[in-house]
């Protein structure tokens, strides 16, 4: 599988995040909406937005792992945040910067996007993120 990141002159610099994913494979894994909750259920980091992007984020490598594929194969990431305002995005990035050596998030990131969103599908889920990677 090869992924190549690209950011070409023209677009917006720096972001935290690639603004292309070139890749070539066969399988694409899609991983569903991960949030800041542990395999039984247990809600992590109510209230603090960094704590449960780092968990949603580790959720979303368990479900990369499971398919056969890691951070290193994702092509897009999505993520919705919940009564988003442009002062949230130091916590945001911090729990991005909690996680990422420990789950193999480059940075940049592969292409993103992040959405406000009013409400996800419980009221304490501050964040949920999506992934899709392409493996041989």
């Amino acid at each position: 599988m090869s992924v190549t990141f690209l950011s070409p002159t023209g677009m917006t610099q720096p972001v935290p995040y690639h603004h292309v994913a070139v890749a070539t494979g066969t399988r694409h894994v899609h991983v569903a909406g991960q949030i800041a909750r542990l395999s039984d259920g247990t809600p992590v980091a109510p209230g603090d937005l960094a704590g449960q992007v780092a968990q949603a984020l580790r959720n979303t490598a368990i479900g990369l792992t499971g398919a056969g594929a890691s951070f290193t194969d994702v092509v897009r990431l999505t993520f919705y945040v919940t009564d988003w305002t442009p002062e949230k995005m130091g916590d945001f990035m911090a729990g991005v910067e909690q996680v990422a050596t420990e789950i193999g998030l480059s940075s940049p990131m592969p292409p993103a996007s992040l959405i406000g969103v009013s409400i996800l599908f419980e009221p304490d889920v501050l964040v949920e993120v999506e992934a899709t990677a392409i493996v041989d």
